[in-house]
């Protein structure tokens, strides 16, 4: 069964055919570690724990000159059934990161994945020292296989994006409870960077930007400048003798025979009338 068809970066050609049946990177990795665990059975079984101890990665010995240790720590795999679980989902779950990535891409993830492991413990060897063996691929491809495939349902129907978080979390808590800063350095390291890998592989790389908030943008409009009036002088009052005159001119000559002035005059005299009335002054 294959999570792949449909894919759109294209089918990897598989490293070569036997009998009709493909045969990937993935598949060569698992026989090797298997061959690794048998020849370290036997070397167990013969007393060779000495030579056993100088393939095992340990940064003391590595920070002295040993650097061979980087590279030949994963040829010492003793048997168990967690290393069995490993090397079966690294048939299954690396086949199809490597059908999904292609070869070459896929081979430099694991290449990666394998140094990664060892620089950082060397680098933090300085501080504080470790030690281990046997290589440790297939946790981190599951991861990178959920990271591509994150619908797919495994067992029990489980989403293989929710089955990725709940080992990682599960795997975290037994590390914290045992105070175990190795195993929790090793599971951030190696599946952080399987993570990353196929993001960037996927969508492409490209720096984070700094977005600041900004203030935000007043518009003022132009409010147009009136030209300011001078307000008109109050009309003179008229006095009484001045009103009957005018009142005189209305009944001769009608109301239109009035000037402006006169008709000002005479709308001032009757404001000051009903002002007076109302007890205005």
């Amino acid at each position: 069964m294959s999570f792949w068809e449909g894919n759109e970066w294209g089918e990897a050609r598989p490293v070569t055919w036997w009998r009709g049946h493909a045969i990937y990177s993935a598949h060569l990795l698992a026989a090797g570690l298997v061959v690794a665990m048998i020849v370290t059975s036997l070397a167990l079984f013969a007393g060779a724990n000495g030579v056993l101890g100088a393939l095992s990665f340990s940064s003391a010995a590595v920070l002295r000159g040993e650097v061979w240790r980087i590279l030949s720590y994963g040829l010492v795999n003793p048997p168990s059934i967690g290393f069995a679980l490993d090397v079966v989902m690294l048939i299954w779950f690396g086949r199809e990161v490597e059908r999904a990535l292609g070869r070459a891409r896929f081979l430099t993830l694991c290449a990666a994945l394998y140094l990664l492991k060892p620089l950082c413990f060397t680098a933090a060897g300085v501080w504080v020292g470790t030690a281990f063996s046997g290589a440790a691929l297939a946790f981190p491809l599951f991861v990178a296989f959920a990271t591509l495939f994150p619908g797919v349902p495994l067992l029990f129907n489980i989403l293989a994006k929710w089955a990725a978080v709940a080992l990682v979390g599960i795997q975290a808590l037994v590390a914290l409870s045992a105070r175990r800063w190795d195993l929790l350095a090793e599971l951030a390291v190696g599946c952080g960077f399987a993570y990353l890998f196929v993001r960037v592989v996927r969508e492409g790389f490209e720096w984070p930007r700094l977005r600041w908030p900004r203030r935000p943008r007043i518009v003022r409009t132009a409010v147009p400048v009136r030209a300011a009036v001078a307000p008109s002088a109050p009309a003179p009052r008229a006095g009484m003798a001045e009103v009957d005159a005018l009142l005189d001119k209305i009944a001769q000559s009608g109301i239109h025979s009035l000037t402006r002035d006169e008709l000002a005059r005479l709308e001032a005299a009757r404001s000051d009338l009903l002002q007076r009335g109302r007890g205005g002054r």
